[in-house]
C-alpha cells in the first residue's frame, strides 16, 4: 500500500533532487519484483535475447533476476554521470551487431542514465529493449517493460537508506558540488526501538487490568535488561512506544535515570491508535517511518509482523529478550 512521506532516493547514488518532495510513497520489495519478474517470464523467453545487461547498481537486482526467470545471460553497464560516459564492465564480451539485448535499469527518471546507455548500446550495431521497475509522470523515457508509478515516489528496497536525515544533508551537499562524497549505504543505517521488552521488562498485562496505579509503580521501578540487543546507540534516533501520551513525564524520567534521556521519545496518541495489537503497530509503524530510520526493533512478534506489513521496506526485527535473539521480519499479504 502507498504511503505518504516526504523522501528522498537515487540509485548510483545519482537519483535527482527533485525526488526531495511529498509524493505518496510506492515501496517496492525484493519479493514484489520478483513476483513482477516472474509474471514477465513468457514474453521475456519468447523475446530471445541474446544478454540481459544491468546498469550498476540499480539494475543489477533486476538484470539478475531477468536472467534467472529467462535463462539469459547477464551483463553489466557502468554509467558515470558527471561525464555521462558509458562502459561495458563484464567478463562476457559484447554481443555481436543485430543481437537483441535487454537494459536494466530501476527508474526511468528525467535524467540521461537510460538513454546515453541505449544510445551506447546501439551505437554497436545492438537491437535494445528496455526494463525498469517503475516509470513515473517524469521519465525521458518510457521502458518495453515498466511498472507505472506515475503520481507515486516509487522506493526500492536498495534505497532504504534514503529515509535517513544523515543521507539527505550528504546528498544535498554531493549533488551541490561540494566536496562531500556520499558514504557507503550501511553507514546511514539508523535505528529506533521500541522500550517495554527491549530496555525494560515488560509488565504482564493483568496486572495493568488488576491495579493500574500499582503496576505502573512496578514499572517505574524496574531495572534495564543487562543484555541489550547489539546496537551502537549512537545511531539509535529514537524511541517508539505503545505507551500512551499521558505516561510521558513518568516515562522520561526511568529514561533519563538510567542514561537513555537522550533518545527522541515517540509515544502513542491514545484518541488516534487504540492499545491492541493492531493499534499500537500502527502507531508505530506511522511513527518509525516519520523518524527517518532504516531498522526498528520491536519486541512483540505479532506487532512486528504488523509492523512489516505497513512498513515493508523497514528492517524489522523481533528481540526476544529472554532467548536475547532477533529475528529479521518480513511479511506479506497472503491470498
Amino acid at each position: 500500500m502507498p504511503v505518504t512521506l516526504p523522501n528522498t532516493a537515487h540509485t548510483n547514488r545519482t537519483r535527482p533532487a527533485r525526488r526531495l518532495m511529498n509524493k505518496p510513497v510506492l515501496p517496492l520489495t525484493y519479493e514484489q519484483l520478483d513476483h513482477w519478474i516472474e509474471s514477465l517470464q513468457p514474453a521475456l523467453i519468447d523475446e530471445r535475447f541474446t544478454v540481459v545487461a544491468g546498469i550498476l547498481r540499480g539494475g543489477a537486482p533486476l538484470a539478475l533476476m531477468v536472467s534467472h526467470a529467462a535463462g539469459t545471460p547477464v551483463v553489466f553497464l557502468r554509467y558515470e554521470r558527471a561525464t555521462r560516459e558509458v562502459t561495458w564492465d563484464s567478463s562476457l564480451p559484447m554481443p555481436a551487431p543485430g543481437s537483441k539485448i535487454l537494459l536494466c535499469e530501476d527508474i526511468a527518471g528525467r535524467g540521461f542514465t537510460l538513454a546515453d546507455c541505449m544510445t551506447f548500446l546501439e551505437q554497436h550495431g545492438l537491437v535494445v529493449r528496455t526494463l525498469t521497475a517503475a516509470h513515473d509522470d517524469l521519465s525521458r523515457i518510457k521502458p518495453d517493460y515498466s511498472i507505472d508509478a506515475r503520481g507515486y515516489f516509487a522506493l526500492f528496497p536498495w534505497e532504504r537508506q534514503a529515509h535517513t536525515e544523515r543521507y539527505r544533508q550528504d546528498w544535498i551537499a554531493s549533488d551541490a558540488g561540494r566536496e562531500a562524497p556520499m558514504a557507503d549505504d550501511h553507514v546511514y543505517a539508523t535505528y529506533a526501538i521500541d522500550l517495554d521488552g527491549i530496555l525494560l521488562p515488560d509488565v504482564p498485562s493483568a496486572r495493568y487490568e488488576a491495579d493500574l496505579e500499582a503496576a505502573l509503580n512496578e514499572r517505574d521501578l524496574l531495572l534495564p535488561f543487562e543484555t541489550l540487543p547489539g546496537i551502537d546507540l549512537r545511531h539509535t534516533r529514537a524511541i517508539v512506544t505503545g505507551r500512551p501520551e499521558m505516561d510521558r513525564a513518568r516515562t522520561q524520567t526511568w529514561l533519563d535515570r538510567h542514561g537513555f534521556g537522550h533518545l527522541q521519545l515517540v509515544m502513542r496518541e491514545a484518541q488516534i491508535h487504540d492499545h491492541t495489537p493492531a493499534g499500537a503497530a500502527a502507531h508505530k509503524a506511522t511513527a518509525v517511518l516519520r523518524c527517518g530510520v532504516t531498522h526498528f526493533i520491536e519486541s512483540d512478534p505479532v506487532q512486528a509482523i504488523l509492523i512489516a506489513q505497513k512498513a515493508p521496506l523497514l528492517r524489522v526485527i523481533w528481540w526476544d529478550a529472554i532467548a536475547r535473539t532477533g529475528t529479521l521480519v518480513a511479511s506479506s499479504a497472503w491470498a
